[in-house]
């Protein structure tokens, strides 16, 4: 079954890609060896997006590669395709999301809120979806939002070689908030390290106030792990206090490079030596070319999600 020449139930692997991330779309497709399915995606003279199947998916086992970062448009280009494919008579359409959108909102935290999570879920199901293949969820709950099978995947197998080749020694994995400790405990256990953890408190949106560190972090160099960063506010904080509190160094890992506000300037500005993040997130040249990103591919491990689907076998056996 690890041939994807062989015969499956759905028929034969199709891979397209809406706008918003064809490098990464690409990429998947040339490690799977096949090519990337064609689409046209437009728009009206008015700014509508106007979407068509270019090749006959009929009875096809068709793989979507869109993340669903703003604008609004890229969500709605999946939303768009997921319909063009369900009635094109594709036998299953899988969207494979590397970055879920609006999911920092995936609960009623406080009063007159949406939870936006779901509404993307309901939302990604209507529109045909018969599967989710996503990586590194902000609440790993917004799977049970879904009615039909999510595959989560982690991106800690290609940062925990990562840093194995980087051959640091005196290593502390420290988790930048409570919600984390269980991502960093998987990089602490593999990596034969040292665990810490800061205690931070939201002020408000994209606001985070750092308390105090918990754990020992004198003398040892540290990596910050995340699943987002985003205006960089919490991996400023925190390596400015791991800094002051001993460290030899401290460097973050993060999948989701979502980079806003003024996050380029935070990085410039704190301590971290270095920051390695995924390809999940599209990311301009220039913030690439600032010193202190390093961009690791995600293909291989969605390519390889992907192919398992396809073929029927373990996706969870990747992790373990």
């Amino acid at each position: 079954m690890d041939d994807l020449s062989c015969a499956a139930a759905f028929g034969d692997l199709k891979v397209f890609g809406g706008l918003a991330h064809p490098s990464l779309t690409a990429e998947i497709c040339d490690r799977l060896g096949i090519p990337v399915g064609q689409t046209e995606l437009g728009r009206f003279s008015d700014g509508e997006i106007k979407c068509s199947v270019l090749e006959n998916v009929r009875g096809a086992d068709v793989f979507i590669i869109q993340p669903t970062h703003p604008p609004g448009d890229n969500l709605l280009e999946l939303l768009l395709l997921l319909d063009a494919f369900k009635r094109s008579s594709a036998a299953r359409v899988t969207a494979v999301i590397p970055y879920y959108g609006y999911a920092r909102q995936e609960r009623k935290d406080r009063p007159r809120v949406p939870i936006s999570a779901k509404m993307v879920a309901d939302l990604i199901q209507t529109a045909g979806a018969d599967r989710v293949l996503t990586m590194d969820l902000h609440a790993p709950a917004i799977q049970g939002f879904f009615g039909i099978p999510v595959d989560h995947l982690y991106s800690a197998p290609v940062f925990v070689d990562y840093l194995r080749d980087l051959k640091v020694a005196d290593l502390t994995i420290i988790s930048p908030d409570a919600g984390g400790v269980e991502r960093a405990r998987f990089y602490a256990k593999r990596l034969e390290a040292n665990l810490a953890i800061v205690d931070k408190r939201r002020t408000g949106a994209n606001i985070a106030e750092t308390m105090h560190l918990i754990g020992e972090v004198d003398g040892r160099n540290c990596v910050i792990v995340d699943d987002i960063i985003d205006t960089a506010g919490t991996v400023a904080g925190a390596s400015k206090m791991v800094m002051a509190s001993g460290a030899r160094s401290v460097r973050g890992c993060f999948t989701h490079a979502v980079l806003s506000g003024a996050a380029m300037e935070r990085l410039a500005e704190c301590p971290v030596t270095s920051i390695a993040v995924t390809n999940t997130h599209p990311l301009s040249e220039e913030k690439i070319g600032s010193g202190k990103i390093e961009v690791l591919s995600v293909a291989w491990l969605l390519a390889e999600a992907i192919k398992r689907t396809h073929t029927h076998s373990s996706i969870s056996s990747l992790f373990v």
